[in-house]
Protein backbone atom coordinates (compact mmCIF):
# COMPACT_ATOMS: atom_id res chain seq x y z
CA UNK A 1 0.00 0.00 0.00
CA UNK A 2 1.80 3.57 -0.93
CA UNK A 3 2.31 6.13 1.38
CA UNK A 4 0.22 8.89 1.45
CA UNK A 5 1.43 12.27 2.55
CA UNK A 6 0.91 12.84 6.78
CA UNK A 7 0.54 9.24 7.21
CA UNK A 8 2.82 7.51 9.64
CA UNK A 9 1.08 4.62 10.99
CA UNK A 10 1.97 0.84 9.57
CA UNK A 11 -0.49 -1.42 10.85
CA UNK A 12 -0.46 -5.28 10.58
CA UNK A 13 -3.09 -7.75 10.24
CA UNK A 14 -2.61 -11.18 11.78
CA UNK A 15 -5.59 -13.68 10.23
CA UNK A 16 -5.47 -11.34 7.14
CA UNK A 17 -7.32 -14.31 5.37
CA UNK A 18 -10.27 -14.29 7.63
CA UNK A 19 -13.55 -13.11 7.30
CA UNK A 20 -12.89 -10.64 9.91
CA UNK A 21 -9.33 -10.06 8.58
CA UNK A 22 -11.01 -9.50 5.18
CA UNK A 23 -13.26 -6.79 6.43
CA UNK A 24 -10.93 -4.90 8.64
CA UNK A 25 -8.91 -4.42 5.50
CA UNK A 26 -11.70 -2.70 4.07
CA UNK A 27 -12.56 -0.65 7.12
CA UNK A 28 -9.25 0.42 7.10
CA UNK A 29 -9.18 1.94 3.50
CA UNK A 30 -13.35 3.05 3.75
CA UNK A 31 -11.97 5.34 6.64
CA UNK A 32 -9.13 6.45 5.17
CA UNK A 33 -7.23 5.51 8.30
CA UNK A 34 -3.72 7.13 8.63
CA UNK A 35 -1.49 4.47 7.75
CA UNK A 36 1.66 4.24 5.47
CA UNK A 37 1.44 0.53 5.22
CA UNK A 38 -0.89 -2.58 5.88
CA UNK A 39 1.17 -5.21 6.49
CA UNK A 40 -1.23 -8.91 6.11
CA UNK A 41 -0.08 -11.89 8.03
CA UNK A 42 -1.19 -15.31 8.56
CA UNK A 43 -0.62 -18.71 9.49
CA UNK A 44 1.91 -20.43 6.84
CA UNK A 45 -0.92 -22.49 4.71
CA UNK A 46 -2.82 -18.45 3.74
CA UNK A 47 1.18 -17.20 3.56
CA UNK A 48 1.50 -15.82 -0.40
CA UNK A 49 -1.59 -15.93 -1.30
CA UNK A 50 -2.37 -12.67 -3.98
CA UNK A 51 -4.54 -10.40 -2.96
CA UNK A 52 -4.67 -6.13 -2.71
CA UNK A 53 -4.26 -2.97 -0.09
CA UNK A 54 -5.15 0.39 -0.92
CA UNK A 55 -5.66 -0.56 -4.55
CA UNK A 56 -2.47 -2.47 -5.11
CA UNK A 57 -2.00 -6.03 -5.08
CA UNK A 58 -0.23 -7.61 -2.43
CA UNK A 59 0.94 -10.63 -0.61
CA UNK A 60 -0.05 -12.09 2.52
CA UNK A 61 2.72 -13.10 4.29
CA UNK A 62 3.83 -15.84 7.08
CA UNK A 63 4.00 -14.72 10.69
CA UNK A 64 7.94 -14.74 11.81
CA UNK A 65 9.88 -12.97 14.66
CA UNK A 66 10.43 -10.05 12.93
CA UNK A 67 6.72 -9.44 11.63
CA UNK A 68 6.18 -6.75 13.90
CA UNK A 69 9.26 -4.44 13.53
CA UNK A 70 8.21 -1.01 13.18
CA UNK A 71 4.43 -1.45 13.70
CA UNK A 72 2.02 0.87 15.52
CA UNK A 73 -0.96 -1.34 15.56
CA UNK A 74 -1.40 -4.89 15.32
CA UNK A 75 -5.04 -6.17 14.60
CA UNK A 76 -5.61 -9.90 15.92
CA UNK A 77 -8.26 -11.15 13.55
CA UNK A 78 -7.72 -14.77 13.17
CA UNK A 79 -7.72 -17.91 15.55
CA UNK A 80 -7.30 -17.03 19.30
CA UNK A 81 -4.06 -19.38 19.29
CA UNK A 82 -2.47 -17.05 16.69
CA UNK A 83 -3.12 -14.10 19.12
CA UNK A 84 -2.37 -15.81 22.33
CA UNK A 85 1.40 -17.18 20.43
CA UNK A 86 2.00 -13.63 19.19
CA UNK A 87 0.46 -11.10 21.42
CA UNK A 88 4.07 -10.85 23.51
CA UNK A 89 6.07 -10.41 20.29
CA UNK A 90 4.24 -7.69 18.93
CA UNK A 91 3.85 -5.51 21.90
CA UNK A 92 7.76 -5.81 22.89
CA UNK A 93 8.11 -4.62 19.44
CA UNK A 94 6.04 -1.44 20.44
CA UNK A 95 2.87 -2.13 18.99
CA UNK A 96 -0.41 -1.53 20.42
CA UNK A 97 -2.63 -4.94 20.36
CA UNK A 98 -6.47 -4.67 19.40
CA UNK A 99 -7.37 -8.24 19.64
CA UNK A 100 -11.05 -8.87 17.48
CA UNK A 101 -10.16 -12.74 19.06
CA UNK A 102 -11.36 -12.95 22.67
CA UNK A 103 -8.14 -14.77 23.23
CA UNK A 104 -6.93 -11.58 25.55
CA UNK A 105 -9.73 -10.84 27.58
CA UNK A 106 -11.75 -12.31 29.93
CA UNK A 107 -12.20 -13.90 33.77
CA UNK A 108 -10.20 -17.48 33.11
CA UNK A 109 -8.83 -16.91 29.77
CA UNK A 110 -5.52 -18.04 29.60
CA UNK A 111 -3.66 -15.03 28.55
CA UNK A 112 -6.69 -12.45 29.97
CA UNK A 113 -5.09 -8.80 30.06
CA UNK A 114 -6.80 -7.04 27.22
CA UNK A 115 -9.54 -4.11 27.97
CA UNK A 116 -12.52 -4.21 26.59
CA UNK A 117 -13.56 -1.47 24.24
CA UNK A 118 -17.01 -0.37 22.95
CA UNK A 119 -15.49 3.74 21.08
CA UNK A 120 -19.40 4.24 20.82
CA UNK A 121 -20.33 3.69 24.67
CA UNK A 122 -17.61 5.30 25.94
CA UNK A 123 -19.14 8.25 26.84
CA UNK A 124 -21.92 6.67 28.45
CA UNK A 125 -19.68 3.44 29.84
CA UNK A 126 -16.10 5.08 30.43
CA UNK A 127 -13.63 2.41 31.01
CA UNK A 128 -13.22 2.60 34.72
CA UNK A 129 -10.13 4.00 36.45
CA UNK A 130 -7.33 1.40 36.64
CA UNK A 131 -8.58 -1.02 33.94
CA UNK A 132 -5.66 -0.74 31.34
CA UNK A 133 -2.82 -3.24 32.26
CA UNK A 134 0.02 -2.92 30.08
CA UNK A 135 2.26 -5.73 28.58
CA UNK A 136 5.79 -5.33 26.99
CA UNK A 137 6.88 -1.53 26.20
CA UNK A 138 4.74 -0.32 27.85
CA UNK A 139 1.50 -1.21 25.37
CA UNK A 140 -2.09 -1.91 26.28
CA UNK A 141 -3.85 -4.56 24.65
CA UNK A 142 -7.29 -4.03 23.89
CA UNK A 143 -10.05 -6.37 23.12
CA UNK A 144 -12.49 -5.28 20.14
CA UNK A 145 -15.61 -7.38 21.32
CA UNK A 146 -17.94 -9.34 18.40
CA UNK A 147 -20.83 -8.26 17.00
CA UNK A 148 -23.26 -9.57 19.35
CA UNK A 149 -21.63 -8.40 22.52
CA UNK A 150 -21.70 -4.58 21.18
CA UNK A 151 -25.27 -5.54 20.43
CA UNK A 152 -25.92 -6.27 23.67
CA UNK A 153 -24.07 -3.64 25.29
CA UNK A 154 -25.43 -0.91 23.33
CA UNK A 155 -29.28 -1.83 24.03
CA UNK A 156 -28.61 -2.48 27.73
CA UNK A 157 -26.98 0.84 27.92
CA UNK A 158 -29.94 2.80 26.06
CA UNK A 159 -32.29 1.09 28.16
CA UNK A 160 -30.76 2.03 31.92
CA UNK A 161 -31.83 5.44 31.32
CA UNK A 162 -35.69 4.05 31.76
CA UNK A 163 -35.09 1.69 34.29
CA UNK A 164 -35.42 -1.67 33.17
CA UNK A 165 -37.01 -4.10 35.33
CA UNK A 166 -35.85 -6.90 32.97
CA UNK A 167 -34.28 -7.18 29.81
CA UNK A 168 -34.28 -10.20 27.75
CA UNK A 169 -32.10 -10.88 24.34
CA UNK A 170 -32.49 -13.47 21.36
CA UNK A 171 -30.11 -13.34 19.56
CA UNK A 172 -29.55 -14.57 16.07
CA UNK A 173 -26.05 -15.51 14.84
CA UNK A 174 -25.51 -15.84 10.86
CA UNK A 175 -23.06 -18.98 9.95
CA UNK A 176 -20.87 -16.59 8.78
CA UNK A 177 -19.63 -16.17 13.20
CA UNK A 178 -17.97 -19.14 12.07
CA UNK A 179 -16.24 -18.09 8.86
CA UNK A 180 -15.86 -19.26 5.43
CA UNK A 181 -16.80 -22.64 6.82
CA UNK A 182 -19.72 -22.02 8.00
CA UNK A 183 -20.78 -19.92 4.84
CA UNK A 184 -19.56 -22.89 2.61
CA UNK A 185 -21.68 -25.71 4.74
CA UNK A 186 -24.93 -23.36 4.94
CA UNK A 187 -24.36 -23.18 0.94
CA UNK A 188 -23.98 -26.58 0.01
CA UNK A 189 -26.87 -28.36 2.88
CA UNK A 190 -29.15 -25.73 0.60
CA UNK A 191 -28.18 -27.21 -2.74
CA UNK A 192 -28.50 -30.69 -1.34
CA UNK A 193 -31.63 -30.22 0.27
CA UNK A 194 -33.18 -28.86 -2.89
CA UNK A 195 -31.53 -31.77 -5.37
CA UNK A 196 -32.61 -34.25 -2.44
CA UNK A 197 -28.83 -35.61 -1.91
CA UNK A 198 -27.66 -36.38 1.21
CA UNK A 199 -26.01 -33.27 3.42
CA UNK A 200 -22.68 -33.20 4.77
CA UNK A 201 -22.33 -31.33 8.33
CA UNK A 202 -19.15 -31.06 9.41
CA UNK A 203 -19.21 -27.54 10.42
CA UNK A 204 -22.28 -27.45 12.78
CA UNK A 205 -22.93 -31.23 13.19
CA UNK A 206 -26.83 -30.37 12.17
CA UNK A 207 -28.97 -29.25 9.55
CA UNK A 208 -28.61 -25.42 9.59
CA UNK A 209 -29.99 -24.61 5.95
CA UNK A 210 -33.96 -24.26 6.35
CA UNK A 211 -33.63 -24.60 9.74
CA UNK A 212 -33.48 -22.68 13.27
CA UNK A 213 -31.13 -24.52 15.85
CA UNK A 214 -30.76 -24.43 19.88
CA UNK A 215 -27.59 -26.33 19.62
CA UNK A 216 -25.44 -28.16 17.28
CA UNK A 217 -24.51 -31.44 17.01
CA UNK A 218 -22.37 -33.54 19.71
CA UNK A 219 -18.60 -32.92 18.06
CA UNK A 220 -19.27 -29.31 17.14
CA UNK A 221 -16.59 -26.95 18.93
CA UNK A 222 -17.27 -24.33 20.05
CA UNK A 223 -20.96 -25.87 20.56
CA UNK A 224 -23.83 -22.92 20.59
CA UNK A 225 -24.27 -23.28 24.54
CA UNK A 226 -20.39 -22.21 24.53
CA UNK A 227 -21.01 -19.52 22.32
CA UNK A 228 -24.00 -18.09 24.76
CA UNK A 229 -21.77 -18.26 27.93
CA UNK A 230 -19.07 -16.37 25.58
CA UNK A 231 -21.45 -13.49 24.96
CA UNK A 232 -23.33 -13.01 28.09
CA UNK A 233 -19.76 -13.58 29.94
CA UNK A 234 -18.18 -10.86 27.94
CA UNK A 235 -21.67 -8.42 28.06
CA UNK A 236 -21.02 -8.41 31.85
CA UNK A 237 -17.47 -8.23 31.97
CA UNK A 238 -18.07 -5.08 29.90
CA UNK A 239 -21.16 -3.52 31.50
CA UNK A 240 -19.80 -4.24 34.92
CA UNK A 241 -22.57 -2.86 37.05
CA UNK A 242 -22.73 0.42 34.75
CA UNK A 243 -26.33 -0.85 33.43
CA UNK A 244 -28.95 -4.02 34.05
CA UNK A 245 -27.56 -7.54 32.49
CA UNK A 246 -29.58 -8.92 30.25
CA UNK A 247 -30.89 -12.25 30.00
CA UNK A 248 -29.01 -13.92 26.99
CA UNK A 249 -30.03 -16.71 24.46
CA UNK A 250 -28.79 -17.84 21.27
CA UNK A 251 -30.77 -18.93 18.18
CA UNK A 252 -28.57 -20.19 15.38
CA UNK A 253 -30.63 -18.83 11.95
CA UNK A 254 -30.06 -20.16 8.58
CA UNK A 255 -28.53 -16.96 7.04
CA UNK A 256 -25.22 -15.55 5.59
CA UNK A 257 -24.64 -12.54 7.22
CA UNK A 258 -26.06 -9.79 9.29
CA UNK A 259 -26.57 -10.63 13.51
CA UNK A 260 -30.50 -10.01 14.63
CA UNK A 261 -31.91 -9.72 17.80
CA UNK A 262 -35.27 -9.79 19.47
CA UNK A 263 -34.91 -7.82 22.90
CA UNK A 264 -37.83 -7.35 25.64
CA UNK A 265 -37.54 -5.01 28.25
CA UNK A 266 -39.85 -4.32 30.95
CA UNK A 267 -39.71 -0.70 31.91
CA UNK A 268 -40.39 0.96 35.44
CA UNK A 269 -42.57 3.37 33.72
CA UNK A 270 -44.19 3.66 30.37
CA UNK A 271 -41.91 5.34 27.67
CA UNK A 272 -42.44 6.57 24.55
CA UNK A 273 -41.26 5.20 21.16
CA UNK A 274 -39.41 8.66 20.53
CA UNK A 275 -38.10 8.57 24.14
CA UNK A 276 -36.11 5.16 23.55
CA UNK A 277 -35.11 6.14 19.99
CA UNK A 278 -33.54 9.47 21.19
CA UNK A 279 -31.93 7.66 23.93
CA UNK A 280 -29.86 4.78 21.69
CA UNK A 281 -29.43 7.43 18.53
CA UNK A 282 -26.80 8.93 21.70
CA UNK A 283 -25.17 5.71 20.99
CA UNK A 284 -24.89 5.57 16.77
CA UNK A 285 -27.73 3.77 16.83
CA UNK A 286 -30.25 3.99 13.78
CA UNK A 287 -33.90 3.82 14.50
CA UNK A 288 -36.79 3.51 11.60
CA UNK A 289 -39.18 6.12 12.12
CA UNK A 290 -43.23 4.88 11.76
CA UNK A 291 -43.95 3.73 8.14
CA UNK A 292 -40.70 2.69 7.22
CA UNK A 293 -39.61 -0.76 6.71
CA UNK A 294 -38.10 -2.75 9.55
CA UNK A 295 -34.22 -3.11 8.66
CA UNK A 296 -33.31 -6.68 7.84
CA UNK A 297 -30.11 -8.80 7.27
CA UNK A 298 -30.09 -7.64 3.67
CA UNK A 299 -30.81 -4.24 4.20
CA UNK A 300 -27.87 -3.40 6.60
CA UNK A 301 -25.34 -5.53 4.64
CA UNK A 302 -21.92 -3.00 4.45
CA UNK A 303 -23.74 -0.48 7.74
CA UNK A 304 -21.85 0.19 10.16
CA UNK A 305 -24.25 0.72 12.80
CA UNK A 306 -27.27 -0.98 14.63
CA UNK A 307 -30.32 -0.69 13.05
CA UNK A 308 -33.46 -1.19 15.17
CA UNK A 309 -37.28 -1.08 13.83
CA UNK A 310 -39.67 1.25 15.18
CA UNK A 311 -39.84 0.53 18.92
CA UNK A 312 -43.29 -1.38 19.88
CA UNK A 313 -45.33 -1.87 22.78
CA UNK A 314 -46.54 -4.98 24.65
CA UNK A 315 -50.04 -5.44 24.06
CA UNK A 316 -50.76 -6.78 27.29
CA UNK A 317 -47.65 -5.07 29.50
CA UNK A 318 -47.85 -1.24 29.47
CA UNK A 319 -44.30 -0.64 30.61
CA UNK A 320 -43.41 -3.61 28.23
CA UNK A 321 -41.11 -2.76 25.11
CA UNK A 322 -40.10 -5.04 22.17
CA UNK A 323 -36.99 -4.24 19.95
CA UNK A 324 -36.20 -5.96 16.98
CA UNK A 325 -32.42 -4.93 15.48
CA UNK A 326 -30.28 -6.15 13.13
CA UNK A 327 -26.04 -4.91 12.64
CA UNK A 328 -23.39 -6.76 9.21
CA UNK A 329 -21.74 -9.05 12.46
CA UNK A 330 -18.59 -8.79 10.42
CA UNK A 331 -18.86 -4.58 9.92
CA UNK A 332 -19.60 -3.65 13.23
CA UNK A 333 -16.71 -5.48 14.53
CA UNK A 334 -14.06 -4.79 12.67
CA UNK A 335 -15.56 -0.80 12.59
CA UNK A 336 -15.36 -1.55 16.56
CA UNK A 337 -11.90 -2.43 16.51
CA UNK A 338 -10.73 0.44 13.29
CA UNK A 339 -12.15 2.76 16.14
CA UNK A 340 -10.10 1.89 19.10
CA UNK A 341 -6.58 2.41 17.14
CA UNK A 342 -8.41 6.32 15.64
CA UNK A 343 -8.96 7.17 19.35
CA UNK A 344 -5.40 5.84 20.80
CA UNK A 345 -4.46 8.34 17.87
CA UNK A 346 -6.86 11.39 18.84
CA UNK A 347 -5.44 10.66 22.54
CA UNK A 348 -1.38 10.48 21.37
CA UNK A 349 -1.96 14.12 19.57
CA UNK A 350 -3.61 15.65 22.54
Amino acid sequence: MPSRQGNSHRVAIVGASSLRGKELKQVLEDRHFPASDILLLDESVAAGTLTEAGGEPTFIRALDEDSFEGIRFAFFAGSSGDAERNRVAAQSAGASVIDLTGALAGAGRKSASAVTRIPSLDSAAPTRPGGEVSGPAGRVAYYSPPAPVIIGCTLAIGLRTFQPLRISMLLFPPVSEREQAGIEELESQSASLLSFREIGQPVFGAQVAFNLLVGYGEECRPSLADMRSGVARDIAMYLDGRAPLPAIQLVQAPVFYGYAVAAYAELASPASAEQLAGAFAHLGVKTSAAGETAPTNVSVAGESEIHLARIERDPNVPSGVWLWGVADNLRLAATNAVRIAEELIGSSND
